[in-house]
């Protein structure tokens, strides 16, 4: 007598979710790998039979699931800005708020950053995703500086913006951390400075605490 039964839709959906649910952790883990070989080595230093190693997969299941390293560098280029992005949500209206989340982010990522940075003019796979992030980090600043950028007429809100993004650009960061050896603290007392002589010491009506 034949006991053999089919798999009820409900295990069929437990066992795709499963399957789904370990890919996406095998992709997190290669990729996040790759991020920590590129915090310290250059792109063109990192083996993708190490990255294999290091997320404990073999070397054929990265290339099959990225294709090689631009995959790789695309992958952790999205998985970086999406982090940023979680990592700088704050109210728009304060200074100190938003000087306080962007050293957050800039502690935990600036130098990765100058590092990708110095390798764009060797590497032209990254331009677009540093395009991304220079875009990014402008409507960052027009967002959390609305509140003294949108009343003013839209040629001085382009040169005051400008001059914001200059002023907390992770060059701004890396001057004053990497170069003049300052602690956060003082950074970002630094950074605040900057950014109140562009916008004005007056509360905005949205400088709440």
């Amino acid at each position: 007598m034949n006991m053999t039964t089919n798999p009820t839709p409900t295990s069929r959906a437990y066992r795709q979710s499963a399957r789904a649910d370990a890919a996406a952790a095998t992709h997190r883990r290669i990729v996040d790998a790759f991020i920590g070989f590129m915090q310290e080595r250059w792109l063109d230093e990192i083996t993708l039979e190490e990255v294999a190693r290091a997320a404990d997969v073999t070397a054929q299941t990265v290339i099959r699931r990225f294709g090689g390293k631009a995959g790789l560098i695309e992958a952790a280029s999205r998985q970086l800005g999406e982090e940023i992005r979680r990592q700088r949500a704050v109210r728009p209206g304060s200074v100190e708020r938003a000087v306080a989340v962007l050293m957050g982010d800039y502690e935990r990522t600036g130098d990765l950053l100058i590092r990708l940075l110095a390798e764009e003019p060797r590497h032209p796979i990254l331009t677009p995703l540093l395009d991304d992030g220079r875009a990014g980090h402008r409507a960052w600043v027009a967002e959390v500086m609305a509140p003294w950028l949108d009343p003013l007429p839209p040629e001085v809100r382009e040169r005051r913006l400008s001059a914001l993004v200059v002023a907390t650009d992770v060059y701004a960061w890396k001057l004053l951390r990497r170069d003049m050896r300052l602690e956060p603290s003082a950074t970002a007392v630094i950074l605040c400075d900057l950014s109140r002589g562009l916008v004005g010491d007056s509360p905005s009506p949205s400088d709440a605490p």
